[in-house]
């Protein structure tokens, strides 16, 4: 006999120290009406640029650019046209090089995605990772989530 699964407590809107949003455009539209669940990396990346690509707070080293190493995402329920779709940004852990960015989606309050993404910088030249600066380190963890481990 196998144990019930619990239900993942997602968190609310307001609890994500980052919020942006998107305006949901028809062509991100698929034939079944929603939103192509392609259109869903591309919010969490509206969500992810605007802390990475910040002009009033750069936060790549010199000669450093950030890439994704890695990219979770669990659809929860569907997108639909029109409007509007919230998302909600934080940081989860920051190490050496890297640091794990765990982002939702809303539409009307209701979460219809979370994701976990794991940033790396590297060097423009070698193409290997690079550290982090202090102050990168610092900002980073000013967007800490409440309870991230």
């Amino acid at each position: 006999m196998t144990a019930p699964l619990k239900k993942r407590q997602e968190r609310s809107l307001k609890e994500y120290p980052l919020r942006s949003y998107d305006k949901l455009r028809y062509p991100d539209t698929d034939r079944q009406g929603h939103v192509n669940n392609a259109a869903f990396s591309t919010f969490l990346e509206t969500g992810r640029v605007e802390v990475l690509y910040d002009p009033a707070n750069p936060l790549a080293s010199e000669h450093g650019e950030f890439v994704i190493a890695s990219l979770k995402l669990d659809y929860l329920a569907e997108i639909t046209y029109p409007g509007r779709v919230e998302i909600g940004s934080g940081v989860t852990k920051v190490g050496t090089s890297s640091f794990r960015f765990t982002q939702a989606l809303f539409q009307q309050g209701q979460c219809v995605a979370t994701a976990e993404t794991v940033i790396v910088q590297v060097d423009d030249r070698t193409r290997r990772s690079s550290p982090l600066s202090e102050a990168a380190r610092n900002f980073l963890l000013t967007l800490t989530l409440p309870g991230a481990a």
